[in-house]
């Protein structure tokens, strides 16, 4: 294509330059980074069309009842070896299925050596067909594509030039053939070009209209509001009214709607001129610049040619412009991309894939419940994040209270209460006894949803009852005394043991659902750390909660079957503490009774003989109650201390965090092996949204190291 103007202006192009600009276009790179690109953009019957065929010399063909459908991308390139070659191709839209995607890529325009009206109307039918818009009424295709048809001019007459053609916005609806969508849609996808902040907007306006009622120039100044990068073109000079011509001559000066590219004014051929056999337009427009007031007008803001000049300047500056940081940006984005894949994980579409995904995730869990479990906080920067992923402090922490509330607040009475002549043996049966101020909540950590049907009630308890403990078991000796002489019955030990553990049920109870709450919040916490896929972890654990749960049963099982040990069978031991906690009980009475008795003596201080008398003048039933306070008080110690151990050793620490039937233990690799082919691809296949997200990232990575070497 030849460039009519005057002087040798093609040293102003950098051809080199513009054709690296294209090749990225080609390859898509426009889709992810913002290529310096020139728009031309109108309202419907603004006469872009024909700019466009003034520009690049192309027959487009006509229809009056409807303009482009989709943008065009139209490339000239001077090669100065070979003849003239027109080319054609699609680029489809990347939100585009994989399927039709293959289909546009194939389509290779035939027989475009010369497109004349015919040939490239037959090749827009074609297109209109591989792009599934609308070509008649009641088709039910959409009416407007996001593709684009690029089309490549190469010949040694050639100059270098791309333009993209976009579909004209229109403000009324046309039935049959346009709706509202319609124009929301082109309104939209008109705004995207021009929105790229290295895009030349080439605006064409009617000069016959007020412009201020233009639609495109709202949108242009809302785009770029200073005018920056925004080419003005008046078409339709010769259908301005008489006496109107000074507005547009304003407009061109700058005195009106400034542009800092400038405007230039273009004489297209109205319909009634191509109809009737005028077709050089470039005699109508020299003939209209002869005559007022389009005369005043400089050589360089009239015509065609002129037009051509002002956009091979502003476009190869713009790209030069552009270029350092198009460069950066390209060779960047791929490794961003990189990272957003590596971020999806491995692949996982075949059996094989899905099960070593897994596999991967159970065997991270578990290095990182050795860590956790082993207090090896530094090795990851987990922990620091997540509290709820330190089990160990977490579990040592809550046996320790369990430990402490059930030696403060698990036995029903005092033991260290003294006798009180004004206690009533009723109060402690019917619960009216007064006791210390507090209140203990049996649970320490909050409820998690997902296990609460599993989980025992928490309870508020008081503290223990401050009635004479001697009067309890006195009464309780009354009330179940046989004929025993000056012992009692076996069971009745048994019977003091469980009212006196009475909270025990409430502690252990509340101790276990937290050991079950903590090993759960671990166990999700965890799984959500070496699992970043958020529909895998919630599959994960959609599949594992039956086991969970089950595991969890078996802990507090295990509770029930130690409190019905300890409470309800003959209480018995063997540790010799028992012995060694009665001795200290009488010595304790004794001195107790003994301390109002002792004198001065020469050697230290005294007890007399007769003194030493009067503590065992005791009644058969005193001695036995004061027996049975001795026995209930060294074997609750010794109890007490072994249920603990016993609770935060099996339960918890056996069926919870180290045995083999541990919840933990379930999330091992071993378990993978167990699943059907079935429940594999339900948890670790790639749903649709996360295999168009990879085959995406994956065509970007490509087409952007494509343009990599583009660039270089």
């Amino acid at each position: 294509m030849m460039l009519h103007c005057s002087g040798d202006d093609r040293g102003l192009s950098d051809p080199v330059l513009l054709e690296k600009i294209d090749r990225l276009f080609a390859c898509n790179v426009g889709n992810y980074v913002d290529l310096p690109q020139l728009v031309v953009v109108g309202d419907q019957s603004s006469g872009k069309s024909s700019v466009l065929e003034g520009l690049t010399r192309l027959a487009f063909p006509r229809d009056s009842g409807l303009c482009t459908r989709f943008a065009t991308q139209i490339i000239f390139r001077r090669r100065s070896i070979g003849e003239r070659r027109i080319m054609a191709s699609i680029l489809p839209c990347h939100s585009t299925e994989e399927v039709h995607v293959a289909e546009l890529h194939s389509w290779k325009g035939k027989d475009l050596q010369s497109l004349d009206v015919e040939s490239f109307s037959a090749m827009m039918a074609e297109v209109h067909t591989l792009m599934r818009v609308s070509q008649s009424e009641n088709d039910g295709l959409p009416t407007f594509s996001k593709h684009v048809l690029q089309v490549e001019i190469c010949g040694p007459q050639e100059d270098h030039l791309s333009v993209i053609d976009v579909p004209g916005i229109f403000s009324n609806a046309i039935p049959g053939k346009t709706t509202k969508e319609d124009k929301v849609l082109v309104r939209s996808m008109v705004q995207a070009y021009m929105k790229n902040p290295r895009s030349i907007i080439l605006m064409v306006v009617p000069a016959n209209v007020d412009i201020a009622t233009q639609e495109i120039v709202e949108m242009a100044h809302e785009v770029d509001p200073t005018g920056e990068r925004t080419l003005g073109v008046l078409t339709k000079p010769d259908l301005v009214d008489k006496g109107a011509e000074a507005k547009v001559i304003d407009i061109i000066k700058g005195d009106r709607m400034q542009v800092k590219l400038g405007w230039v004014v273009v004489r297209n051929l109205g319909q009634s001129e191509l109809q009737g056999g005028i077709t050089r337009r470039d005699a109508a427009e020299e003939e209209l610049q002869k005559h007022h007031p389009w005369n005043v007008i400089d050589c360089e803001d009239f015509g065609i040619d002129a037009l051509k000049i002002r956009i091979r300047v502003t476009v190869t500056a713009n790209a030069r412009q552009a270029f350092t940081s198009v460069k950066h940006e390209v060779s960047n984005s791929p490794k961003a991309r990189q990272i957003s894949l590596t971020s999806l994980g491995p692949p996982r579409k075949t059996m094989e894939q899905q099960m070593q995904y897994l596999v991967d995730i159970f065997s991270s869990f578990q290095n990182l419940t050795t860590q956790a479990l082993g207090g090896n906080y530094s090795l990851n920067d987990a922990f620091e994040d997540l509290g709820a992923l330190r089990l160990a402090t977490a579990v040592v922490t809550r046996n320790e209270k369990f430990s402490e509330d059930l030696d403060r607040w698990g036995h029903l009475f005092d033991f260290n209460n003294e006798p009180s002549s004004q206690s009533d043996a009723s109060d402690f049966v019917t619960g009216r006894q007064k006791s210390e101020k507090g209140i203990l909540c049996s649970r320490k950590y909050k409820d998690i949803p997902e296990i609460l049907d599993i989980l025992p009630e928490p309870s508020n308890m008081s503290p223990p009852l401050s009635h004479d403990l001697a009067s309890w078991i006195g009464d309780e000796y009354r009330q179940s005394r046989g004929f025993e002489m000056g012992t009692f019955n076996h069971l009745l030990l048994s019977g003091l043991m469980k009212k006196q553990s009475l909270k025990w049920t409430t502690l252990a109870n509340g101790y276990i659902g937290d050991a079950i709450t903590i090993i759960h919040s671990y166990i999700t916490n965890g799984l959500s750390q070496v699992c970043p896929d958020r529909r895998v972890y919630e599959k994960l654990l959609s599949f594992l909660m039956d086991k969970l749960l089950e595991r969890y049963q078996k802990a507090i099982d295990k509770v029930n079957h130690l409190l019905f040990v300890e409470r309800s069978m003959i209480p018995m031991t063997l540790n010799h503490y028992l012995n060694d906690n009665m001795e200290k009980c009488r010595q304790k009475r004794a001195t107790s009774i003994l301390a109002s008795k002792v004198i001065d003596g020469p050697n230290g201080k005294v007890v007399r003989l007769d003194d030493l008398k009067y503590q065992q003048n005791m009644s058969n039933v005193e001695h036995v109650v004061q027996n049975l306070q001795d026995i209930l008080q060294s074997y609750y110690k010794v109890a007490r201390k072994r249920f603990v151990d016993n609770i935060c050793m099996e339960a918890c620490g056996y069926h919870l965090i180290q045995g083999p039937i541990s919840p933990l233990e379930l999330l091992s690799p071993s378990l993978v092996g167990s699943m059907s082919m079935e429940q594999l691809d339900e948890i670790a296949g790639e749903n649709a949204i996360l295999k168009r997200r990879r085959e995406q990232l994956h065509k970007e990575i490509v087409d952007l190291s494509m343009a990599r070497k583009i660039l270089l």
